[in-house]
């Protein structure tokens, strides 16, 4: 029997769920924990992840569920014999998508907690559940690095958006190419200011998107 990959959430923001969308984010980095590397020396270089020190994302094989910003409302509910026939509408905030959930009469809803508290309200990235995820990943590798070293195909793999810097070129006092400036301002965006110069060690986790028939 085939075992079950390990399953992990993560979160992304509304122009990375984007890029996850329309295929052009196949990488993300997430800063090492100091806890993580407590064991190394000050200049010891940190290798490929094994037992001493495993990524909290998981590894070849494991999957990620996107967790996004979120909503669910109630499209109608009609009393049967049996119980309720209900039917829910889940929204995405980054697109704006939906897509509906149907709970047949008789069959337990546990949506409607959610319904009655928070009717249609965008509901954080945090808070949303496994049932209510759109996007599954499955990691092809994990290393680690510095922050800076990115490369030029791998910056573009970020998902970052590089058409002006495109008509900038290389501009007075930026030495970077194009998609690491980009890249360096995503992460800057996330992580605040400072947070490239510190160039700290960094989870590089590649992935693909794992079609509905293999979920």
């Amino acid at each position: 029997m085939q075992a079950v990959p390990k399953e992990r959430p993560i979160l992304f923001s509304a122009p990375m769920v984007r890029a996850l969308l329309d295929g052009s984010k196949t990488q993300t980095r997430r800063v090492v924990k100091p806890r993580d590397v407590a064991w190394m020396g000050e200049h010891q270089g940190l290798r490929e992840p094994d037992n001493a020190i495993r990524c909290p994302y998981g590894q070849a094989g494991d999957r990620l569920w996107v967790r996004e910003t979120w909503s669910i409302d109630m499209l109608g509910a009609f009393g049967t014999d049996k119980g309720y026939d209900s039917t829910y509408a889940l929204r995405y905030r980054a697109d704006d998508a939906e897509r509906e959930i149907h709970v047949a009469p008789g069959e337990p809803d546990p949506y409607i907690t959610l319904y009655d508290s928070q009717r249609g309200d965008w509901r954080p990235s945090i808070h949303m559940p496994r049932w209510a995820s759109r996007i599954l990943l499955e990691i092809v590798s994990v290393r680690v690095e510095r922050l800076q070293d990115i490369s030029e195909a791998d910056a573009r793999v970020e998902g970052v958006t590089i058409e002006d810097r495109h008509k900038n070129g290389y501009c007075a006092s930026e030495f970077l190419p194009p998609s690491i400036r980009a890249y360096r301002d995503l992460w800057e965006s996330i992580n605040g200011a400072g947070s490239w110069d510190s160039n700290p060690w960094v989870w590089v986790v590649e992935f693909t998107h794992v079609p509905m028939e293999r979920r």
